[in-house]
Formats: structure tokens, sequence, C-alpha cells
């Protein structure tokens, strides 16, 4: 028999019971929708965590401070500052790889212009802050070398500060107040969005680092350094040769800062997100089964059903092989088309929780791919027992079957 008559043959079979059949489909339909509607879901939360580390700049790596020793008692990563500018400068002198280096030092405090205050993150920078972090100004210019060797009471603001500070006026050119020592905005930032620390990255105030150091913290050492390298793939080597040189650079003492490169900030961002999407895969994978083993109950009833049929086509020259396949491609149509309807159903399913939760979606051809091909294999898995079973029927019993 030719492929295209059995596949003639298992279509009317499935119409003759149209509602069985759609029923059957339907563990298919929901465990394939399920399938990428979780997996889109986890897929768009991932996306979102590498766009906002993205944010970061470009081939970034990061110097915080370290921990000290005091007494016996060991404090915490993160409680000995001891970075300093001209540990930022030894870095763009002195590491091959090294396109730029902002020394860092932050803090919170009130901030007050045209009448309103707002209280806000204070940054002290280097001019080439913005070419690390691809920060684009929206409008004025950024700081100079000269403003931060002069200690300018310059600054450049974010747009949420722009927009708290100077409602519908141009915040370039005006003054606001950072305890009390009147700055300059040169430039308001592009808005920048929110980072995967759920901090908004447009309320803030980037002054010389300089500047921060001697007239708003009035003290010397530096909150952490970020650094440019020249490429992905020098990162790994940059990152070890500011490890040594820091190190040299405090005569062996033990070690109180910690180096972070961008990739491992987004391995740590994301591996949770992973393991929520395959965990959310798997659970709606289980759905797949449970409509696998519905084919295969029903696929045994139409084989009891049909027994009598089997047995005149096997006594008019049918062969065994033949009515296996035919049955196989019945199994198999039920999860196609349940798997094409619930791609359909899955990609629909996200778009709707995507709008009306606001949920970050990405629908994964992979897992559409995957999700298709699995409900087919579960279609021939679980549908070739009562193929076979068919197909090993006696002609003489079966046409005695009533």
């Amino acid at each position: 028999m030719r492929i295209s008559s059995t596949f003639v043959i298992s279509l009317r079979a499935l119409r003759r019971n149209i509602m069985r059949s759609a029923l059957t489909a339907l563990g298919i339909i929901i465990g394939v929708a399920a399938v990428i509607a979780m997996v889109s879901i986890g897929n768009g939360a991932k996306n979102q965590i590498e766009s906002q580390i993205a944010s970061l700049g470009q081939n970034v790596i990061i110097i915080f401070p370290g921990s000290r020793t005091s007494g016996g008692a060991r404090s915490g990563w993160g409680s000995s500052s001891s970075l300093t500018p001209e540990d930022a400068t030894a870095l763009v002198n002195e590491v091959p790889g090294v396109v730029a280096a902002s020394p860092e030092i932050r803090d919170r405090s009130q901030v007050l212009a045209n009448g309103s205050n707002w209280n806000t993150q204070i940054q002290g920078e280097s001019p080439e802050y913005l070419d690390i972090r691809l920060w684009e100004l929206n409008d004025g210019t950024m700081f100079t070398e000269r403003d931060v060797k002069g200690f300018s009471k310059v600054a450049v603001i974010g747009q949420t500060v722009a927009n708290q500070l100077f409602i519908n006026e141009d915040p370039v050119g005006q003054t606001l107040r950072i305890r009390n020592i009147p700055f300059k905005i040169l430039g308001v930032l592009k808005p920048k969005g929110f980072n995967f620390f759920g901090q908004d990255q447009d309320d803030v105030v980037i002054i010389p680092y300089t500047s921060h150091l001697k007239r708003v913290a009035r003290r010397q050492r530096l909150n952490s350094i970020i650094v440019q390298a020249i490429s992905p793939e020098a990162i790994p080597q940059i990152q070890q040769g500011i490890t040594d040189l820091l190190q040299q650079r405090r005569k062996g003492r033990e070690p109180d800062f910690t180096v972070r490169n961008q990739i491992e900030l987004a391995e740590a961002a994301t591996a949770t997100s992973k393991t929520m999407t395959s965990l959310l895969g798997a659970i709606a994978g289980v759905s797949l089964i449970v409509g696998g083993i519905g084919i295969m109950n029903i696929m045994l009833v139409s084989v009891t059903e049909r027994t009598r049929e089997i047995g005149i086509r096997m006594s008019i020259g049918a062969h065994g092989s033949e009515i296996l396949l035919q049955f196989l491609t019945e199994a198999v149509l039920i999860s196609a088309l349940g798997g094409t309807i619930g791609i359909a159903l899955g990609i629909s399913a996200s778009e709707i929780m995507s709008r009306v939760n606001g949920w970050p979606t990405l629908i994964s051809p992979t897992a559409i791919f995957v999700s298709f091909a699995v409900s087919a294999a579960v279609g021939v898995f679980f549908g070739y027992y009562p193929a076979r079973k068919a197909a090993q029927l006696d002609p003489i019993e079966a046409l005695r079957y009533e």
C-alpha cells in the first residue's frame, strides 16, 4: 500500500470519531502549549537580565573592595576600601589591554535645585565613564579631564533627576546644590532604565571623582574601579593582570579587593533564571507524557473496536506491516495535529501573558521545534504498541470477532 493511501485511510478513521480524536489530541495540545509558554516566560526573564547586564557597558571589569582582618576578626567583603585613584591610573598604564578605567565613589545625598529637592545617588567618575558604559548624552556635554584635575564643580545628571528637579525646563546650564555646594549642570544623560539589582540607573548625579573625594565625601578611598577591556577574549588575561598588579601595589599584603568581569556577573544573575526555565519546561513536559498515554489508550480501544475490519483487510491480502503503518500513522497524525495547535496556543498564551501581566516573554524557535518533534515522537512511541498489536492479529480470529 502506498503512503498516500495509508494517509487517506488514517484520516478517514480519525474523522469517523472526530470528537474522540479531538479529546485525545487535547493532552498533546495542552502539553505543547504549556512547554512553549513556560519556556518563553523563562527565556524572557533571562533575556531581560542579560540586557540589564549589557547596560553596564562593553567588556567591563569591576574591582570591588574586599575584606580586612583586625585583631583576629575578619570582616566581610566590601568592608575594606583600600582602592585609590592611583590604582586606576596604574591599571591603565601598566596592564596591557586595559582601554580605560574610571575610579568610582558613590554616596546618596539630598540635592536642591529650582526650589525643589530630591534624594539621589552622587557618583564620582572620570570622563571615560560614559564611553565605558556606552552611555550617551541626551543634551549638553560630559565634563573633561581638565575638570577632574581642577576639582571643578560640574555635573551630569540622569533623566530621573532632571524630571524631578527641572519640570518642563532645560537643566543644562543651571545649578544644583549637593550638600550646599553649587554644581553647574553640563549635560543630561539618555534614559537607561533599571539595572539587574533593581536600581534606577537614571536616578544619578555624576561629578568628577576628584570633586567628590575632596568636596563632597571628603575621603581618600574609592568604592570601586570600573575598567574596560580591549575585547571579550582578552578579559580573563586582563583580569589576572589587574589582580597581579593590585596585589603587587599592596606589597604582598592579604588581598583586600575582588575582581569580577561582566560575564561572571551575567552568569550569576541568570543562573536562577536558567534553573527556573528548565524546571518549568520539565513540569510542562509531563503533560506531553500524559497526552501520549492518552493516545495509547485510545488507539488500543480503536484496535479492539476495529478488529473485524482488520481481519477483513488481512483476509483480502493486506500485510501486517501495512496494518502497523496505518495505526501508527493515525497516532502520529493525532500527535502532530495536537502539536501544531499547541504551538499556536502556546504562542498566543505567551503574548497574552506579556500584555496582561507585563511579563517579559521571548518565544524560542528552538522550543517550538523541540516541542513539535517531541509531540510527533510521543505519537510514534505510544502508538507503536497498539499498532503492533493490530498487525499481529490472527485474520481468522479477527473475522470471528463480534
